[in-house]
């Protein structure tokens, strides 16, 4: 929930911590959207066109979640959410290592139910806090925002969730703190946690799909280093960067020997965000890229998944992956000076993706994934955290040369906390 991480010992600036409650607060947020496609379910059917031109419908509740804080005192905080995606749906996957290392799937439910946030915050000075425990890795924009009063549109924006994991949480230890002051005023997050697993990685979403938590304990070979900072030193405007390091992500493979003596597969994410508020509009863009070390030699071991692994064989795994996009929107409301008129932010969004930006010989990469998009759409603010969306998306598949794929999207959500004390 947005807010949650920036309490401080004494009082707090009223822009870092605008939830602000005394002991304790339960809240939530939740999502349901309907959408209206005119294309099929696989744009890598093997035609030339790419995906074909079937008209279907879907309707879903992406994600419920339940959020919790509880001071134990003014210094030690604890922090909780779960989140029911589609549903709430489980899966079980089992490493048997008495039958030679086989999966074992175990289907309980369908969908998943995960803890997204799990830790117990220690509040030292203003400048500087530790935390450990579950927490969200703050990479790229909506890592750090994904709540869905924080994106205009019916679903959070795809570059980043079909580059990064989303939400990315893993467990571990963080320090965060605010430095500066007045125009100089800077947040800042540095974390060690959970690495990423180079099993994951595959062709279609990088590493993505390479986020651990398949098994009761995750690997920790190779930690991941996550690092965050954002300039927020003029009144609506934030202006951040964020890193991830993984010295080697082969390291955190379920079984030590799939990799075999390939060496070091380190994996490097850069990223870069702003966004700026006040009455009359909200603009919000952001930058990944990444690199991965011998993501051939990767991509050829990927192929020797067993069918029982959970794990993807679609390959190349890219050496490079990117997206950028932005998105504005305007209150007319406001702009209009009418107290009377429901809330309106009318808003426009653009992307580029590629989660095969660059790939290593002898593959090749798959021109199918590379991904241009435009969403237009309102927004209708009911009030008390509840919004109405409705968006139209056209992408542009591999410049133009297949289909398009095209649809619109009508959505509900809320973020709020229920009850504070």
């Amino acid at each position: 929930m947005q807010g949650r991480s920036n309490d401080k010992k004494k009082k707090p600036h009223k822009h870092q911590d605008p939830d602000h409650f005394h002991q304790f607060r339960l809240g939530g947020y939740g999502e349901a959207v309907a959408a209206f496609k005119d294309y099929g379910i696989n744009r890598f059917y093997g035609g030339a066109d790419g995906n074909p031109r079937t008209h279907r419908n879907t309707i879903s509740i992406p994600r419920f979640g339940l959020a919790l804080d509880y001071k134990f005192s003014k210094n030690w905080i604890l922090s909780a959410e779960i989140e029911f995606e589609s549903g709430g749906t489980g899966q079980a996957v089992e490493l048997e290592n008495t039958e030679n290392g086989e999966y074992e799937t175990e289907i309980e439910k369908g969908g998943e139910v995960a803890i997204e946030q799990f830790h117990i915050t220690r509040l030292i000075t203003p400048t500087f806090n530790l935390r450990a425990g579950h927490m969200i890795v703050p990479v790229g924009l909506t890592n750090a925002h994904h709540e869905p009063m924080n994106f205009f549109g019916t679903v959070r924006p795809e570059g980043e969730r079909m580059l990064l994991p989303c939400t990315w949480h893993e467990t571990g230890l963080a320090a965060f703190g605010r430095v500066g002051s007045r125009a100089a005023t800077f947040d800042y997050q540095v974390m060690v946690v959970a690495g990423l697993n180079a099993n994951g990685f595959d062709r279609n979403t990088w590493v993505a799909s390479g986020k651990q938590g398949l098994f009761e304990e995750d690997n920790f070979t190779s930690p991941g280093y996550a690092a965050r900072l954002d300039w927020v030193g003029v009144k609506g405007l934030r202006v951040g960067a964020s890193y991830y390091y993984c010295h080697d992500t082969s390291a955190n493979s379920d079984k030590p020997s799939y990799y075999g003596n390939m060496g070091r597969a380190p994996l490097s994410i850069l990223s870069g965000d702003a966004q700026y508020t006040d009455r009359y509009v909200t603009a919000r863009g952001c930058v990944v890229w990444g690199n991965l070390a011998k993501s051939d030699v990767i991509s050829s071991r990927h192929g020797r998944h067993s069918n029982a692994s959970p794990y993807s064989r679609v390959t190349p795994v890219a050496k490079n992956a990117m997206s950028c996009g932005g998105e504005v929107g305007v209150n007319l409301r406001n702009i209009i000076s009418c107290p009377t008129m429901p809330e309106l932010l009318p808003f426009v969004r653009y992307e580029y993706y590629n989660p095969q930006e660059k790939v290593l010989a002898p593959h090749v990469a798959d021109q199918r994934l590379k991904t241009s998009m435009w969403t237009m759409g309102l927004n209708y603010r009911v009030g008390n955290g509840v919004i109405l969306k409705a968006d139209y998306t056209t992408r542009s598949i591999g410049s133009g040369r297949f289909n398009s794929e095209n649809e619109f999207a009508l959505g509900i959500a809320f973020t709020g906390w229920f009850l504070k004390k």
